[in-house]
C-alpha cells in the first residue's frame, strides 16, 4: 500500500491544469522514445531535408496556384515532433478528456459526493493524468512512425514551418526498399503542398479543427468501461495505474447530427489529403523514378493508418484519416482538367465553394457544373496581389495564375 500511494502521489504531483495533465503526457512521450531510440539529426541530414523541401517547393509552382507556404525548412527528431505539435493536440483532445474525467467522478453515487467533499477534485486529478499517461504512450507511438508535420493531414506544427523526421522517413524508405533520398522527396513534396494550402487558405486551419471539434463534442464516454478499467487497479501493484487501458471507452452517439458531424469531417479531411495527392503526382510525374510506387504506398498508408494512429484513434474515439482519399483525388484532377490550376484551386476560396461528399460520385459531372469562375471574383482567396491602381481586381486577365480565370 505505501508503495502503491508513493505512486499515486508521484503522479497527481505532476503539475497539470484542464482535463489532461499534458505535462505528465510529455514526460510519458519522451520516456517511451529514450526506451525505443530518438536519433539525432546529423548536420547531413538536416542539410538533406532542406534541400528536398527547396527542391519541392520549386516543383510545386507549376502544379499550384498557391504560392508558397513555407518560412522555415527544420529536420525534427521525434521528441521535437511531439513537443512543437503539443499545442494542437491540447486543441483536440481536452473536449474528449473532460467528458471521461466527468465520467469518473460519475461512478461515485450522488449521496456520496457530498461526503467527499475535497476528495472530488483528487478524482479529476486522478483522471487527468490517467488520460495524460495514456495520451503520452499514444503520442509515443505516433512520434515514432510520422515523416513530417503535416503527414496525418492536420495542421499540427507551427505555420510556416515545413519539418521532416529523418529518422523515420529512413526507417519507411527501408520498408519499402526504395532509396532513402526519393522517398524524402517525395515527403518533402507532400510536406510543402500541405504548407501552400494551410497557409494561404485563411480559413482552413480553423475550419478542419473546428470539424474535428464538432464531431468530438458528440462522442459518447462508455462508463461501463471506465468502470471496468478502475476495477483493474490493483492497490498492491503499483505498476497497475500505468498499465490501465483507456481504449474503447468512447463511442460516437448513434445521432443524425453525429452522423452529419461525422460526414463533414470526413469530406474536409479527404478534400485536404485529395488535393495534397493530386499536386504532388503532378509534380513528381516524370522526375522521380519511383513516383507511381510512392503514390500508391502513400495513399495505402494514409487510407489504412499505422498502428500508433490506430491505437490513437482507439483512445480518443477519433479516427484522423481520410476514407474518401481516392474519390477526393479524382475529383481535383477532373476540376484541373475541366477549368484548369486556377480555377480548381479558387474552390479554396471559401468553404461553401468545396464540394460535398455526394459530389465525390461523379467527379467529372461535379467539375462541368461549377458556376463560371468569373462570378468568383468577389471571394477572398487570401493568395493573389493587392488590387492594382486600374481598379480590376487581382488576377483578371493577369498571367500569374492565381486570379480567377474565364470556365
Amino acid at each position: 500500500m505505501q508503495q502503491f500511494m508513493a505512486q499515486l502521489q508521484q503522479m497527481l504531483s505532476t503539475p497539470g491544469s484542464g482535463p489532461v495533465n499534458w505535462d505528465l503526457a510529455r514526460q510519458v512521450a519522451a520516456s517511451q522514445l529514450a526506451a525505443t531510440g530518438d536519433p539525432a539529426v546529423s548536420p547531413y541530414e538536416r542539410n538533406a531535408v532542406e534541400e528536398a523541401l527547396r527542391l519541392a517547393d520549386l516543383w510545386l509552382e507549376p502544379t499550384s496556384a498557391l504560392p508558397s507556404g513555407v518560412q522555415t525548412s527544420v529536420a525534427w527528431n521525434r521528441n521535437e515532433w511531439i513537443y512543437r505539435t503539443l499545442d494542437v493536440w491540447r486543441k483536440l483532445c481536452d473536449p474528449v478528456a473532460s467528458r471521461m474525467v466527468g465520467a469518473m467522478g460519475d461512478l461515485v453515487p450522488p449521496e456520496a459526493r457530498a461526503q467527499l467533499g475535497p476528495m472530488q477534485s483528487m478524482v479529476a486529478t486522478l483522471g487527468g493524468a490517467l488520460f495524460g499517461g495514456q495520451l503520452g504512450q499514444a503520442l509515443g507511438s505516433l512520434a515514432a512512425e510520422v515523416l513530417s508535420a503535416g503527414d496525418i493531414g492536420l495542421p499540427l506544427g507551427p505555420a510556416g514551418t515545413a519539418a521532416l523526421i529523418p529518422a523515420n522517413i529512413r526507417q519507411y524508405g527501408e520498408g519499402l526498399e526504395l532509396p532513402e533520398d526519393e522517398v524524402r522527396l517525395y515527403v518533402a513534396l507532400r510536406e510543402t503542398a500541405h504548407q501552400r494550402l494551410f497557409q494561404h487558405v485563411p480559413w482552413l486551419r480553423g475550419h478542419v479543427l473546428g470539424a474535428v471539434e464538432m464531431y468530438a463534442a458528440g462522442i459518447r464516454v462508455n462508463r461501463e468501461a471506465v468502470e471496468e478499467a478502475m476495477g483493474r487497479v490493483d492497490p498492491t501493484n503499483p505498476e497497475s495505474l500505468q498499465a490501465m487501458a483507456l481504449e474503447g471507452i468512447f463511442t460516437p452517439e448513434d445521432t443524425p447530427a453525429q452522423k452529419a458531424s461525422l460526414a463533414r469531417l470526413e469530406t474536409t479531411l479527404a478534400l485536404v489529403e485529395g488535393w495534397v495527392c493530386h499536386v504532388v503526382d503532378s509534380a513528381a510525374s516524370g522526375r522521380l523514378p519511383n513516383g507511381v510506387r510512392l503514390a500508391e504506398a502513400f495513399r495505402r498508408r494514409r487510407a489504412a493508418g499505422g498502428p500508433a494512429e490506430q491505437t490513437f484513434a482507439a483512445l480518443v474515439g477519433l479516427e484522423l484519416r481520410p476514407r474518401r482519399l481516392r474519390e477526393a483525388a479524382a475529383l481535383w484532377s477532373a476540376l484541373a482538367e475541366h477549368r484548369g490550376i486556377a480555377g480548381r484551386d479558387a474552390l479554396w476560396g471559401h468553404p461553401d465553394l468545396l464540394p460535398s461528399g455526394d459530389d465525390f460520385a461523379d467527379p467529372a459531372a461535379f467539375a462541368r457544373s461549377q458556376l463560371d469562375l468569373g462570378d468568383l471574383s468577389d471571394f477572398d482567396f487570401g493568395t493573389g496581389p493587392a488590387p492594382r491602381e486600374g481598379g480590376g481586381e487581382p488576377g483578371d486577365g493577369d498571367e500569374s495564375g492565381r486570379g480567377p480565370q474565364p470556365g
